[in-house]
């Protein structure tokens, strides 16, 4: 736990004013001081500043690793090269990130999510260098290392977005930190469309691009290191996040194991992440980078991301709709999930069944034309709104899932495994569906693979949603996962009151 000294419990009396920047309970460093923005008290170690930090890390790496995905193919003409470099980087990441709770919990939130911003900055610089030499072996390389960087990263993230703040402001959390990631990929996606804005041909991005994404991927590697753990994180009413006094690998491995055997219906998750980044390999590749040339993919790239935030907002403050018990408010949001799925993936198919083959768009005797944004009608317009519905149900399904795990549990231990299982098994299914396009599957069999997983992973998820999520979790249930006691971690309020019960 902190080092730092905690100011005794005073209850405020008519001469004693409640201390204005280290109030009761809360510890007296820097770290813990308040400062005031727009009528709100804050300290650097509260909950909300650090998710805010984590989501401008999380901007600078996977938000700009987004716009350049976004482009269909890496920002390249032929997907060949991404489509085994994102094959790479799923597998590694799926092995990677399965483990890596065990070793965000060791070590910390900080390093393990600046190490993880290293390998975006070496992915992107490896397309810089495909552009000039071709060298495919270094994309595979960059690749596979982003696994690994990215499955500690995620893991990290997850854990604090999903065991800092309060039970009741989780949904918030979670749509705050989806809005300033994406607006991450928003801005990243304005770097190419504003470079190829008169680039009519299809072709791949320039120079300027590639170097533009380096450079703002490793600011967000460096500004990791300025987070702090998740144990010195003191909450707006005194409480922490539950997490072990002692951690080592043995103890985090073992509590790997008993997230799965305390509760193995958790297990009908998985499904749900499987499939939850299968979808980006149709839609980036299969949708944007085949039938659109190269200034028309940039700008549906940008609404794509766009339509993200609005879908984080929506799902993310309805899920903390206060007027209605959390168990009711779980089974209210799978039912809109299920809708928006059917109706947009239902377009979908209307759009896609309509198309060019593979093999005529990818043909080298005849080159395809892809659609520009001047073609208007179902060429551009109809498909414009399709890939901005793609994006809103991409931060539905994933708002949602982060605030299914985080109702199940308030503990930073358990939330770094959850976390972790969520993003390593997320990565299995997308290294198969990447796999799969780089078979050069139709487009019509990814289109329908795809919006079938989506669909039968929301049957399994169903009765953990339906019957396991609870209106609270008590914190004497998250501390069974932890070797920490309620005067460790509980309220001021709490911990005073035990107290005086003890002593009288």
């Amino acid at each position: 736990m902190s080092d730092e000294k905690t100011s005794p419990a005073v209850e405020p009396t008519e001469h004693t004013a409640a201390p204005t920047h280290t109030p009761a309970g809360r510890p007296t460093g820097w770290m813990h001081k308040g400062f005031r923005v727009a009528g709100h008290e804050f300290w650097y170690a509260s909950p909300i500043v650090q998710l805010v930090m984590v989501a401008l890390v999380c901007f600078l790496c996977p938000g700009m690793f987004n716009a350049l995905g976004g482009l269909g193919a890496g920002g390249q003409v032929d997907a060949t090269a991404q489509n085994n470099a994102s094959t790479a980087l799923y597998s590694v990441f799926a092995v990677v990130a399965f483990f890596s709770g065990t070793i965000v919990n060791t070590l910390g939130v900080k390093l393990t999510l600046s190490f993880g911003g290293l390998g975006y900055c070496i992915y992107a610089a490896s397309f810089l260098s495909y552009n000039h030499n071709e060298n495919f072996g270094f994309v595979i390389f960059a690749g596979a290392f982003l696994g690994l960087c990215a499955g500690l990263l995620w893991t990290a993230q997850g854990t604090i977005m999903m065991s800092y703040p309060h039970e009741e402001k989780k949904g918030r959390y979670i749509a705050l930190f989806w809005i300033i990631f994406n607006m991450g990929a928003v801005i990243g996606s304005l770097i190419p469309l504003g470079q190829n804005i008169n680039s009519t041909g299809t072709g791949p991005v320039n120079d300027g691009t590639y170097v533009g994404f380096i450079v703002l991927m490793f600011v967000g590697a460096v500004l990791a290191l300025f987070l702090v753990n998740a144990s010195s994180v003191i909450r707006d009413d005194g409480s922490k996040v539950i997490l072990m006094k002692n951690p080592s690998w043995k103890t985090e491995f073992q509590g790997l194991i008993d997230t799965i055997t305390q509760a193995p219906w958790v297990i009908l998750l998985f499904p749900m992440f499987f499939a939850s980044n299968t979808f980006y390999t149709y839609q980036q590749n299969d949708f944007n980078g085949a039938h659109f040339n190269t200034r028309t993919r940039a700008l549906n790239n940008t609404l794509y991301w766009t339509s993200q935030i609005l879908g984080a907002i929506v799902f993310g403050y309805g899920l903390d709709y206060g007027k209605a018990r959390r168990s009711v408010r779980a089974k209210v949001s799978f039912i809109a999930l299920s809708v928006v799925m059917l109706v947009v993936w239902g377009g979908g198919w209307d759009w896609q069944r309509k198309q060019a083959p593979r093999e005529v768009v990818e043909s080298k005797t005849v080159q395809y034309v892809g659609y520009d944004w001047t073609d208007g009608g179902d060429k551009f317009i109809g498909p414009m709104f399709l890939m901005m519905f793609y994006g809103f149900f991409d931060a539905a399904w994933q708002t949602s899932i982060y605030w299914y795990m985080g109702a199940l549990s308030n503990s930073g231990r358990k939330a770094a495994n959850l976390a972790g299982f969520y993003k390593g098994i997320q990565s299995a299914g997308a290294a198969v569906f990447w796999a799969l396009d780089g078979t050069k599957q139709p487009y019509n069999t990814m289109f329908g693979a795809t919006w079938g997983l989506v669909t039968g992973a929301l049957i399994f998820a169903a009765p953990v949603i339906w019957l396991k999520i609870k209106d609270t979790v008590t914190i004497e249930e998250d501390l069974k996962f932890s070797d920490e006691t309620v005067a460790d971690v509980a309220p001021t309020s709490v911990v005073v009151t035990q107290r005086k019960e003890e002593e009288a």
